[in-house]
C-alpha cells in the first residue's frame, strides 16, 4: 500500500538510559498518527511511564528530574497493553532512529509481529546525506518545521515524547510531500537504505 493512503502510528519514548546494574527503562511514551499523509491530532496518545526509585543516567535527556513523584506512581507499559495494541499492531510504525521504539514493543509484546517500520533517520540520511547532523532538532530547524512543532505542543520541547512523536510526523509528512513521493509504498520506505550517506562517512 502506498505510504500516502496509509495510516502510520508515530511513536517515541523517553528512556532512563543505561546504567550499571539496571535495565534501560521508557519513561514516557507518545504517539500519533499519519493519516494519508496528514498529522492526524485527532488520534493521539501520551502517558508518563512507571519509575521506581532508580538511578538514570546523566546523559539522559529530558525532564524526568522534575518529574521522579509522577513517575513512581505512573502507570506501567504493561498496563497500558490495552490502549496501545490497536496502535501498534494494526498500522506500520515510524520513529526517528527505532532502535529505541523497536527494543521496548519487542519486549512488551514478545508473540506479536509488528510493523513494518518506518525509520525517519534513515530517510532523511537518504535525502540529506551532507546534511551535517541527522537528528531530529537539527532536521526540524534545518525543514523549518519546529515552529509547527512548537506551536501544536505549546509548554513542551525536544527530548519530551509527544513532542518528538509530533516532530517525526511532520518530518515522515514533510517527506512524503516531496516529488514523487506521493506513489512511494510502505514497503519502500521501511527498506530505505541511505548509501550515499554512508559512502560519504567512509571518507
Amino acid at each position: 500500500m502506498r505510504a500516502k493512503e496509509s495510516i502510520i502510528t508515530v511513536l517515541d519514548f523517553e528512556t532512563t538510559g543505561s546504567v550499571p546494574g539496571w535495565p534501560d527503562q521508557p519513561w514516557q511514551i507518545g504517539m500519533v498518527t499519519l493519516n494519508h499523509g496528514q498529522l492526524d491530532l485527532e488520534n493521539t496518545f501520551e502517558s508518563l511511564l512507571y519509575i521506581p526509585d532508580r538511578p538514570f543516567n546523566p546523559a539522559a535527556p529530558g525532564n524526568h528530574r522534575l518529574l521522579k513523584k509522577e513517575l513512581a506512581c505512573a502507570p506501567g507499559l504493561t498496563g497500558l497493553w490495552p490502549e496501545l495494541e490497536h496502535r501498534v499492531s494494526e498500522h506500520p510504525l515510524a520513529a526517528h532512529n527505532i532502535g529505541t521504539e523497536k527494543k521496548f514493543l519487542r519486549k512488551l509484546a514478545p508473540l506479536h509481529t509488528l510493523g513494518p517500520w518506518i525509520d525517519t533517520l534513515k530517510l532523511a540520511r537518504m535525502v540529506w546525506p551532507e546534511l551535517p547532523s541527522h537528528n531530529l532538532g537539527f532536521l526540524l530547524k534545518h525543514l523549518r518545521l519546529k515552529g509547527k512543532t512548537d506551536t501544536l505542543c505549546p509548554g513542551r520541547s525536544e527530548h519530551d515524547a509527544f513532542y518528538d512523536a509530533v516532530g517525526c510526523a511532520l518530518l515522515l509528512q514533510h517527506l512524503l510531500d516531496l516529488p514523487g513521493w506521493d506513489r512511494l509504498e510502505i514497503h519502500q520506505l521501511a527498506g530505505a537504505v541511505p548509501r550515499e550517506y554512508h559512502r560519504l562517512r567512509s571518507k
